[in-house]
């Protein structure tokens, strides 16, 4: 039965909402802020080799994601369809199949990823044979209940699933370049292990004067975010960690909060650089939590910077003018689609829009190099 209600209640009534209507959010209970646009400018955002390789074909990472994205496609679909260009091709030697391996000679790779829409995520650490460990951590999202997989398990995992598994992901170049950094590292097995820790340090640094790698390969990672029309926004991080590992050594890339984070109703951060240093700090969270807050992408990573260097003490850590001495990179996007790459020190980040594909310096914390 509909009780009927007079004119004075009826006016009391309406003006009762009125007033729950003006009190801000804040004030009426503890849940949080979200950006919620009408509409969202698609955009995809990624470390810069996201731009850089095609693995024989005619578009790279950021261009596969965007063009999905665009034609409706799901957007960790086509975020990790972006990534997986770069985890198959033999000359990208950061990320999946030919990147390289650890202090054993194996290639272990990990990787995360998130749906901010659905609330999903899933990864994989330390995961032997796959060449697109972007995949398997896809289907740890969409066919477990859990959100990391590690070692054999997420080996046989991906075998249970259908993936080929391969006795060896090393390229003729990864072999090739593991053999040097060895040779150079430790040529009698009988180094004490801070001598060979720094040892192991030394050569890489000078295989990357050399020429033979890239600086930003010893740490070597893909993220890729993205955002569609309707706001939707999801993420993936793959690497294949950083290079000469301990064997088992798990960085920040398929950690929710480090490598990556995605909130749904906010936005996305994923990270390249030392992962130590990262995981330390969950910098990926803080990032999505200062946009949370209202803070512009680069303001957020700024910020979780800054966190970064005032948490890095060790001297070991720190160069002869007291800064950090490594570099470490944030790709940031919020669901309307701003977006902005910050870094420790001067790189450069890939993004594509309606304008194309592009690659960007980022906003360096400090000038100069690590």
């Amino acid at each position: 039965m509909i009780e009927k209600l007079n004119r004075r209640d009826f006016i009391r009534a309406g003006a009762a909402a009125g007033l729950t209507a003006a009190v801000p959010q804040a004030l009426l209970g503890q849940a949080p802020a979200v950006i919620a646009p009408k509409s969202a400018r698609p955009v995809v955002i990624s470390s810069a080799n996201g731009n850089v390789f095609k693995n024989g074909g005619d578009v790279t990472g950021v261009q596969k994601a965007f063009g999905m994205i665009t034609q409706g496609s799901d957007v960790l679909d086509a975020v990790v369809a972006g990534v997986n260009i770069l985890e198959l091709d033999p000359q990208e030697d950061s990320v999946g199949y030919g990147g390289l391996p650890n202090a054993e000679g194996v290639v272990q790779l990990d990787s995360s990823c998130m749906h901010g829409p659905r609330r999903q995520a899933g990864g994989v650490a330390s995961l032997e044979g796959v060449r697109t460990p972007s995949l398997v951590a896809k289907a740890v999202l969409e066919q477990t209940d859990h959100h990391l997989l590690v070692g054999k398990g997420a080996q046989e995992f991906a075998r249970n699933l259908g993936f080929k598994i391969e006795d060896d992901l090393n390229t003729e170049k990864s072999r090739r370049l593991w053999l040097d950094w060895k040779r150079r590292v430790d040529p009698s097995h009988y180094l004490d292990p801070r001598k060979r820790a720094e040892a192991g340090h030394q050569a890489a640094l000078q295989m990357v004067r050399e020429g033979l790698i890239r600086q930003e390969h010893l740490w070597g990672t893909i993220n890729c975010d993205g955002v569609n029309a309707k706001g939707e926004i999801c993420g993936v991080t793959t690497t294949s960690g950083l290079s000469w590992k301990i064997p088992g050594r798990v960085g920040d890339s398929p950690i929710l909060g480090a490598g990556l984070y995605v909130d749904g109703e906010i936005g996305a951060a994923g990270s390249t650089g030392r992962g130590e240093a990262n995981l330390y700090n969950l910098s990926s969270f803080l990032i999505v939590e200062a946009m949370r807050r209202g803070a512009h992408p680069k303001d957020a990573g700024m910020e979780a910077l800054k966190r970064v260097v005032a948490n890095t003490v060790e001297k070991r850590l720190l160069n002869d003018r007291g800064r950090p001495a490594f570099d470490l990179n944030f790709y940031i996007l919020n669901k309307r689609g701003e977006y902005a790459g910050v870094s420790m020190y001067a790189s450069h980040y890939a993004v594509c829009t309606e304008k194309g594909p592009e690659t960007l310096p980022t906003e360096a914390m400090f000038e100069g190099k690590a």
